[in-house]
């Protein structure tokens, strides 16, 4: 489309707004409102525009000689149209004219008032409606960006030059339990455990690094379990841990403990 010719279905919208377009016309404009953000956004503002009018002005239908005048007057000079080869011809009309007989229609045409309120009130609809559709597929990319940086930093310590394996097995107080836990000094601890019985309420499982004769070592490194007892996470871990020689998890107050208490439902030495 030309730049005359786009202009020239500029300076349209304005009777577009207000359905003084034959249908012919009306279907010109419809069809390049669905490539042109510029002039849809210019429909979107003369419709506002009209709108806010028509809540402010009582509605009123005025004496048939001011309605005539007014329609006279916003119809000069005459409009021509004509239809050649898909493009709408139409004298020139500035788009603050345009933009002008729309607004002083919607106020002497009280007919018009309902009209445009039902259709900014349906715009209104559809913007919130898409404005939460994205809110939404934000909050998914979200959560995918998060699930993705995840599962590098799990694969990182799998492929780590330095990595430790860690079998666990369960005790007494979870005898269907089972753990693995890879330890890389650069790149943290992965653990995985499948099986474990439900925390109690007000408690969580906590994770222990031991090393040697060494005091256990618990880095705020509590974690809960899936409905089905499974747990697959990641723990940082200081740059100057002492390499362990053996992993076990126990339960503990919300929040972890510094020093472990209660049985032992993991343990594993360092294969």
């Amino acid at each position: 489309m030309t730049s005359a010719e786009h202009e020239e279905l500029r300076d349209s919208l304005g009777l577009y707004v207000l359905g003084g377009l034959t249908s012919a016309e009306r279907t010109e404009v419809e069809v390049h409102l669905a490539t042109c953000e510029e002039c849809s956004a210019s429909v979107r503002a003369l419709q506002m525009s009209a709108n806010a009018l028509a809540l402010t002005v009582d509605p009123v239908d005025p004496p048939a000689h001011v309605r005539q005048r007014l329609i006279q007057s916003i119809a000069a000079p005459p409009i021509s149209s004509d239809v050649r080869h898909g493009t709408l011809k139409r004298s020139n009309l500035p788009p603050w004219l345009a933009a002008a007989a729309s607004i002083v229609v919607a106020i002497g045409l009280g007919g018009y008032a309902a009209t445009l309120r039902g259709q900014v009130r349906a715009l209104e609809q559809q913007l919130n409606s898409a404005m939460l559709q994205l809110q939404s597929n934000d909050r998914q990319m979200a959560q995918a960006r998060l699930v993705v940086a995840d599962a590098q930093r799990q694969l990182s310590v799998l492929a780590a030059p330095d990595v430790a394996h860690v079998d666990l097995k369960g005790q007494p107080t979870a005898p269907r339990a089972s753990a693995r836990a890879l330890w890389s000094r650069s790149r943290g601890l992965l653990f995985a455990a499948s099986n474990l019985p439900p925390a109690p309420a007000g408690q969580t499982y906590q994770l222990w690094v031991i090393s040697g004769r060494l005091a256990p070592i618990s880095d705020g490194w509590v974690f809960n379990t899936d409905a089905a007892g499974s747990v697959t996470t990641m723990f940082n871990t200081p740059a100057a841990m002492p390499a362990p020689t053996a992993v076990a998890v126990t339960i503990s107050p919300a929040g972890g403990v510094p020093a472990p208490i209660g049985p032992m439902y993991l343990v594993g030495s360092l294969n």
